[in-house]
């Protein structure tokens, strides 16, 4: 008899506490309080969540147009960039709108609009260039102020060349590796790379550096395949580090020598 008021206690309590779950869930199972933007939904989890089934894109899209989202806000006011002061949103530039460039509408593949239990969490998850498609993923400049410094403002080729989308800093490519810019060298880079694709370089034009004189030269060294040049000549600093056969020049000139 004690048995079964035991388990109709425990029933009436489980029904209760399920009962309050849907009633107030916002006080039983919220992880923590809402972004600023979407704090008068804090009594309304069901404004945005599907009850037993999370966080739905089709509760966001509710509010949230696509084709408006960073162009303009819920009530189809025009965005403008919070730097700019003294413009009317019509006159000062937007923010960058990429969420039309999506491969898919995912928003919580990016937000999780609650601060969580913990004080320093962010209400934005990291983003993965892997959501854009793969055309926007290359056109860096569509969400991207182009780098005003002297090296880049020389540059107009591709960022992938040196950057990964993974982290602007640091970059993939560091010159010293292939060519140290010293001396006569420290050059713009159209002087070596003159058709845009960094990739791909030229040592010919200057100095002496003309496709006959640089065989004549290295026939008479002996050296048959020289169109790599840096593979031995690293540098402005004279005898090139390397030779054919992994012998440095110096090794060449001493061997004539003896």
């Amino acid at each position: 008899m004690k048995g079964r008021w035991l388990w109709v206690i425990i029933s009436a309590n489980l029904i209760t506490l399920v009962a309050l779950i849907f009633v107030y869930p916002d006080l039983m199972i919220s992880p923590g309080p809402l972004i600023k933007g979407h704090a008068e939904l804090a009594t309304d989890c069901f404004a945005c969540h599907t009850p037993l089934r999370g966080a739905s894109t089709q509760r966001c899209t509710t509010c949230h147009a696509p084709a408006g989202i960073g162009v303009r806000t819920t009530m189809g006011v025009l965005i403008a960039a919070p730097s700019v002061a003294g413009k009317t949103p019509m006159t000062a530039p937007r923010k960058t709108a990429f969420h039309q460039e999506l491969t898919e509408q995912n928003c919580m593949a990016c937000h999780s609009d609650h601060a969580g239990p913990k004080l320093t969490q962010h209400s934005r998850k990291p983003f993965s260039h892997q959501l854009l498609r793969a055309e926007t993923r290359d056109r860096c400049e569509s969400c991207h102020r182009a780098p005003t410094d002297t090296l880049h403002r020389q540059i107009k080729g591709e960022c992938a060349q040196c950057h990964s989308s993974t982290a602007w800093k640091p970059a993939s490519f560091e010159h010293d590796k292939f060519f140290v810019l010293d001396k006569d060298h420290n050059a713009s880079c159209a002087t070596c790379h003159s058709t845009g694709d960094f990739r791909k370089y030229t040592c010919y034009g200057c100095h002496e550096h003309t496709p006959a004189n640089v065989l004549r030269k290295h026939r008479k060294e002996g050296i048959q395949n020289f169109e790599n040049c840096v593979k031995c000549h690293r540098s402005a600093d004279g005898e090139p580090e390397r030779g054919e056969g992994g012998r440095s020049e110096g090794d060449r000139k001493r061997e004539r020598r003896d």
